[in-house]
């Protein structure tokens, strides 16, 4: 069974990719002649971002995992700088009142996305390497010490989607490490209210956190409830089997970022319920398969690369929830993008990555 794991994980990481750039297309039409006269603008640049992707991916499964654990420091630095850059005058760029991206020309670089991934690199090496300290209260504290700095950084562009899922990934990789109930139960309290504060800070964010119980309501309607109402209609008017691929009303203007984070209410408009089901489906027999691959590295004893297996299929499953539940109108609206599947070529080129990690992982339990 061992040497099916990374053939059925690139069988189903393609078909989601695939389905991704389907989809991308089908949305981004209205918006792509809008912006440029191209109505398939957003998914020619999504193929390239596949294409760099796939690059990527074959230059990572070259690489000995056991070199990210040696070189995590360095990794978590560059991405520390990177977040920092943001606020350098003519580097950080502006969209939408966020200041989150880079520009380098072919596509925005989002370094909160980087952040993610390098943190989960950082805090699986932690795991192995203080392993009998994590569990006391120095051990505890200092990886929450490190995550609390790039979340400081990361709430200022501001962005506390990100921050939610970088702590909840990390919680999840400290509790698998061994810390008790106790410290767990207290974090997550401290969280908890950090958030309230956080949220009640900005009148935009509870405007978000409340309008999303009753997005139609008059008060919300035409603002914060807005694109949640649209959402909505359209996964409504897609009912079971959904009104056809490229059928969709509600990308038309209707609403906003129908290729981005709201492309699973697109999916669900033109293909129903079924096409939905069949996506989350795709997404919980991936996460099996890297689980399945993080527990046989514990077994063999390669403890980091178990962790970081472990954290990466975290990830992909907490972004994967919370943008679903936004777009069911579940969870209050954020900035999170479905992995492999919504358009933007910094979130899909690190998950990717992580995806060539992965199997690079698999290659490496099958040889011993």
């Amino acid at each position: 069974m061992q040497v099916n794991n990374s053939f059925f994980l690139t069988i189903t990481f393609t078909l989601i990719l695939l389905f991704g750039l389907t989809f991308v297309a089908s949305s981004s039409v209205f918006e792509g002649f809008e912006l440029s006269g191209d109505p398939f603008y957003f998914a020619k640049r999504q193929f390239i971002f596949v294409i760099i992707g796939i690059i990527s991916m074959l230059i990572i499964l070259n690489i000995p995992s056991d070199s990210y654990a040696k070189f995590d420091w360095l990794i978590i630095i560059f991405c520390f700088l990177l977040l920092l850059a943001l606020f350098v005058p003519n580097i950080g760029k502006v969209v939408n009142g966020s200041l989150r991206w880079i520009d380098l020309g072919l596509f925005n670089l989002q370094p909160s996305e980087l952040a993610k991934f390098g943190l989960i690199i950082y805090v699986s090496g932690y795991c192995v390497r203080r392993s009998n300290q994590i569990s006391t209260i120095f051990g505890f504290v200092r990886p929450l010490m490190v995550v609390s700095l790039f979340s400081s950084a990361i709430i200022f562009q501001p962005d506390l989607g990100s921050v939610v899922i970088i702590f909840c990934v990390i919680l999840s990789l400290l509790f698998l490490a061994g810390i008790s109930i106790g410290q767990f139960s207290l974090l997550v309290l401290v969280l908890s209210v950090l958030a309230y504060i956080a949220v009640r800070h900005e009148p935009y964010r509870y405007a978000r956190l409340i309008s999303f119980t009753d997005p139609f309501a008059p008060e919300f309607e035409e603002r914060s409830g807005y694109q949640l109402s649209n959402a909505l209609i359209g996964i409504g008017r897609g009912e079971f089997f959904g009104v056809g691929l490229g059928n969709s009303i509600q990308k038309n203007a209707y609403l906003p970022e129908p290729h981005t984070d709201f492309i699973f209410a697109i999916i669900l408009e033109e293909t129903g319920i079924l096409g939905g089901l069949a996506l989350i489906f795709l997404f919980i027999f991936l996460l099996f398969l890297i689980l399945k691959i993080s527990n046989e590295s514990f077994k063999i004893k390669n403890s980091y690369q178990g962790f970081l297996c472990f954290g990466i299929a975290t990830l992909i499953a907490i972004q994967t929830i919370f943008n679903l539940g936004v777009n069911l109108g579940l969870l209050p609206t954020k900035g999170l993008t479905l992995p492999f599947v919504s358009y933007g070529g910094a979130s899909l080129i690190t998950f990717m990555a992580m995806i060539a990690i992965v199997l690079r992982i698999d290659y490496e339990n099958r040889s011993y």
